[in-house]
């Protein structure tokens, strides 16, 4: 493992470890169902085995147990499994923990879906982890994943750049504290935003103003810690899946800034 991606699941170990729990809109069905439309809904996995690579606190996990999944794999290489197996205990009959990197799940071709929700663009190498959920799922079921999409993000990515080379490098005490600072300008943007047409606007009024002020931070946080991230173009999430032998792969720009993509294993 290289010096990048253990910085990278130590981080995001530390950040579920700090912000546990998964309240309001923030891990609810509504929000999988956002992210997934027009391409799945939860109602889809009810009765299918799963796999959830880079599980986290587990709020996903929890909905597609709830959704009705027979059976979900709860992928997390991180010291948040603990904060996983935790939030998850209502479900854990029908949950299998491993504590392993996405490129490490096992290749039973026995699943029907494989989710990797907000975690593939935070992977530098993103091939072997898409061809083990290619060999983990039986043929006819589909790889599911969700990117930070370049497309709509501009503006963003401009402002963004200026500050990851500063927030990469703080503790998490002192990057909270900093996000703490920055919430009242983008408290402000998103209010704008219910008026006039300005980047991102969709995304301020469909997700994040539906969310607790705690967890606005937190998308803030999660925004500003990772020491590496990826914003796919469309081009690029389509062949993450192709390369790996993915046929019939259909994208959703999702509210003009990311990109929902779904290929299904021949």
């Amino acid at each position: 493992m290289s010096k990048l991606q253990a910085k990278i699941i130590a981080d995001f170990g530390e950040q579920w470890t700090q912000y546990p729990d998964s309240e309001g809109f923030f891990g609810s069905v509504d929000l999988f169902n956002d992210i997934f439309h027009p391409l799945l809904s939860a109602r889809d996995v009810a009765g299918a085995r799963v796999a959830e690579i880079g599980a986290g606190n587990g709020r996903f996990v929890n909905i597609l147990a709830a959704a009705g999944a027979a059976h979900v794999i709860a992928v997390e290489p991180s010291d948040a499994l603990r904060v996983l197996r935790d939030n998850t205990r209502a479900f854990s009959d029908r949950i299998t923990y491993l504590e392993v990197t996405g490129d490490r799940l096992p290749p039973s071709a026995d699943l029907d879906y494989v989710f990797i929700i907000g975690v593939l663009h935070h992977i530098p190498e993103p091939d072997p982890v898409v061809a083990a959920s290619f060999r983990a799922l039986k043929r006819g079921g589909a790889l599911a994943v969700w990117l930070y999409g370049r497309e709509g993000n501009s503006l963003y990515l401009f402002v963004a750049r200026l500050l990851w080379g500063m927030t990469r490098r703080l503790p998490h005490r002192t990057l909270a504290l900093f996000v703490a600072a920055l919430y009242p300008l983008f408290w402000c943007y998103m209010t704008a935003c219910r008026w006039l047409p300005l980047p991102l606007a969709a995304y301020m009024r469909r997700v994040m103003r539906p969310l607790t002020p705690a967890k606005r931070r937190l998308v803030i946080y999660d925004q500003l810690n990772p020491a590496y991230a990826k914003y796919y173009t469309r081009a690029e999430a389509h062949d993450v899946l192709a390369r790996q032998g993915f046929t019939d792969i259909r994208l959703h720009h999702r509210h003009g800034y990311s990109w929902t993509v779904m290929g299904t294993r021949p």
